[in-house]
């Protein structure tokens, strides 16, 4: 630093102290004790770098850092200053790490590029309900602070339920907000064909060596990794780098972990070691909510549509996302082609769009879980007013549990539609009732014929 910009840059620090001083922004006292002893180390049209003595003045001066920005622009008359506090020790490091860097010969590091991520998959346009809220607001938390939360958060569901929306709406919130930030984010099967590339190459350590260094991994359908032992060893070094440095991970599966076949122990412990969460199918509100949601980049609006057209669509493909919106599409195409008065989607309109394919939705709804619950009360000997109890008895739980189970799998209904039917039991519950019906029926064969034969009641 020069004698003339020494001068200048002592010029220009006066000049802030005596705003502060006139303006009364900062008391005299404060003033004279941490302003004063304070200086610029470096300044040019883009940045400028104040040095403190200690970090009591640091915090002091970074408190006012907006007011010294906006004087600073003034008095020099530019735009987009940017404003770096730094003690005399962390400016000797900065550098020392500098002088390294420009003496460091070593070839760049190698890039790996992850799979495209899709800009118009956020958070604004997730559509919120009881089936995903849960698995929303931790994922918007891991977003917000990354690696401090939930690591890794691991979010589970059937497929076209939103678990990609998810997964693209953090990696485009991080980047808003850090466009620094290093976000990989990768189907698992895209993630062993670059592994098995890697290996036939000799690159593999300059992939891991690269994948230590992202901020934010996103995985998605993991599931895949089952039964790629090989791919087991590389995806938990990864792994484990990166929570130790708390960077954050996000993985995405169509089931829990310790339900994906195939895959190590200790991968399944790991992904069990943050918080485990699921979506399920959209309950009827949320579905409508969706539907006009998917209007919003088109021709059409929800006013071209008769209410009854969305009722219609929410009630008969609300298994998942993809179903609701492939409806919709077909409802659209069909009036543009058929309905002759081109004016509003109409009812009639949508049920020959759709006729057919509610067939199967139909035939199930023949069967209710009213009648599931008789069925296995009268096989246990209970009542159904029993089972849909809060009492926790082994018989009652037991009859309750393979209600539950079964309600799932002959109706196909979501978690948080059963739970409504057993007393408003939470959907956690109603999960873990799933759970371990399957888990007795592995290990258990009486038990399974159990199930069976009510199974075979119902279906009677």
């Amino acid at each position: 630093m020069s004698i003339d910009n020494t001068l200048f840059f002592k010029d220009i620090w006066s000049k802030v102290i005596k705003s502060l001083r006139e303006n009364q922004v900062v008391d005299e006292v404060v003033l004279t004790s941490f302003f004063e002893s304070t200086s610029i180390y470096e300044l040019n049209e883009t940045k400028c770098i104040l040095l403190v003595p200690s970090i009591i003045h640091k915090s002091l001066i970074a408190s006012h850092s907006d007011y010294i920005k906006n004087e600073l622009e003034q008095i020099l008359n530019i735009n987009d200053l940017k404003i770096d506090i730094l003690q005399e020790k962390e400016l000797q490091d900065r550098l020392n790490a500098a002088m390294v860097e420009i003496e460091d010969d070593t070839p760049p590091q190698e890039i790996f590029e992850g799979e495209p991520i899709n800009k118009q998959l956020t958070f604004d346009n997730f559509i919120v309900g009881k089936c995903n809220r849960e698995s929303h607001a931790a994922a918007l938390a891991c977003a917000v602070d990354p690696g401090k939360f939930f690591n890794p958060l691991f979010i589970y569901g059937n497929s076209g339920l939103g678990k990609t929306h998810l997964l693209s709406a953090i990696a485009n919130y991080i980047s808003k907000q850090d466009p620094h930030a290093n976000i990989f984010y990768i189907g698992t099967l895209k993630f062993v064909e670059m592994v098995v590339d890697c290996l036939k190459t000799g690159r593999i350590e300059a992939f891991k060596k690269y994948m230590y260094s992202v901020d934010v991994l996103l995985i998605d359908d993991v599931q895949f990794l089952a039964g790629k032992d090989k791919m087991h060893e590389i995806f938990f070094t990864i792994f484990n780098e990166l929570v130790n440095n708390r960077k954050q991970i996000v993985i995405a599966s169509d089931r829990l972990p310790q339900d994906i076949k195939g895959l190590e122990d200790r991968l399944i412990t790991r992904f069990s070691s943050g918080l485990s969460i699921g979506i399920d199918s959209p309950e009827f509100e949320t579905s409508v909510q969706m539907l006009k949601s998917k209007l919003d980049n088109s021709v059409y609006s929800d006013a071209s549509f008769d209410e009854d057209v969305f009722t219609f669509i929410a009630s008969n493909f609300n298994r998942n996302v993809r179903d609701l919106e492939g409806a919709l599409n077909r409802v659209i195409f069909y009036a543009i082609q058929f309905q002759q008065d081109g004016g509003r989607i109409k009812l009639e309109t949508a049920m020959q769009a759709l006729k057919g394919q509610t067939t199967v939705k139909e035939e199930k709804s023949k069967l209710t879980v009213k009648k599931i619950i008789k069925t296995v009360a009268d096989y246990y000997g209970l009542t159904p007013q029993q089972i849909i109890s809060k009492a926790r008895t082994g018989p009652i739980a037991n009859a309750r549990h393979i209600s539950i189970y079964l309600s799932r799998k002959l109706l196909d209904l979501s978690y948080i539609k059963i739970g409504e039917e057993f007393g408003g039991r939470d959907h956690s519950t109603i999960i873990s009732s799933c759970t371990k019906v399957e888990k007795l029926s592995k290990n258990d064969s009486f038990y399974a014929q159990a199930v069976k034969e009510i199974e075979g009641l119902i279906k009677n």
